[in-house]
């Protein structure tokens, strides 16, 4: 369009843009065929695709609403390039899988590994800034699980699809609070009158303070709960 025919507040190009009123009944059917045949790809694809998603199927995701957007609306390109293009996605992704069935590095590379972020009620401080994951982001994940300490926890995997799976420990220790430390009162309620105390920065716990903590080199401590 030129810039001489664009005129303000031109309702008919404001709602219909520079094609026929008709060709909205065009773009339902188009809209209808390819909502269908997307709903055929996505079920090829796999239950993954579902579920949470990992690095690759995210990508496969945004990749067909990419793909989609441009049969639907824009009169001059026909559906079959669409549906190829949708096709075409589908075999890349099937032949992904069967890369990493069939590799195990391949596997790895693609869809990443899980990665240990708390042992034994400790931080894996290293791990956390790897994978850019906040102590606040972990603590919400485990206060939603009803865990109240550190040292309840056994091990924390984040998993390549961004999901955390907690374990228990066998026998439940004092550790590092999990609660907002603005809630003072759950705080002192919690307290079980030992003399431990924990580091606030990995969650290692220290019977006597004798300078920096022993794991992370760190000098801030507070009252560990059990």
């Amino acid at each position: 369009m030129k810039p001489e025919d664009i005129k303000a507040w031109d309702w008919h190009r404001i709602l219909f843009g520079d094609v026929s009123p008709l060709f909205l009944i065009e773009v339902f059917f188009r809209t209808l065929i390819i909502y269908l045949l997307l709903l055929a790809v996505v079920r090829w694809l796999g239950k993954r695709m579902s579920g949470q998603l990992t690095i690759i199927e995210m990508t496969v995701m945004v990749t067909l609403g990419a793909i989609v957007s441009v049969p639907m609306q824009i009169s001059d390109r026909g559906i079959l390039q669409g549906a190829l293009i949708l096709i075409t996605a589908l075999g890349l992704h099937r032949g992904v899988n069967y890369f990493g069935l069939k590799y195990k590095r391949g596997e790895n590379f693609l869809y990443g590994t899980p990665t240990v972020i708390v042992k034994n009620g400790v931080l894996q401080l290293d791990q956390m800034r790897e994978v850019r994951i906040s102590r606040q982001q972990l603590f919400s994940e485990l206060r939603s699980k009803n865990i109240t300490n550190l040292g309840k926890v056994k091990r924390v995997y984040l998993e390549p699809s961004g999901s955390f799976t907690i374990f228990a420990a066998d026998e439940e220790l004092s550790g590092l609070p999990l609660f907002p430390p603005t809630d003072h009162d759950i705080l002192s309620v919690q307290k079980d009158g030992k003399d431990e105390l924990v580091c606030a920065n990995c969650g290692t716990v220290h019977n006597n303070i004798d300078g920096l903590c022993i794991n992370c080199k760190q000098d801030s401590f507070i009252i560990a709960i059990k």
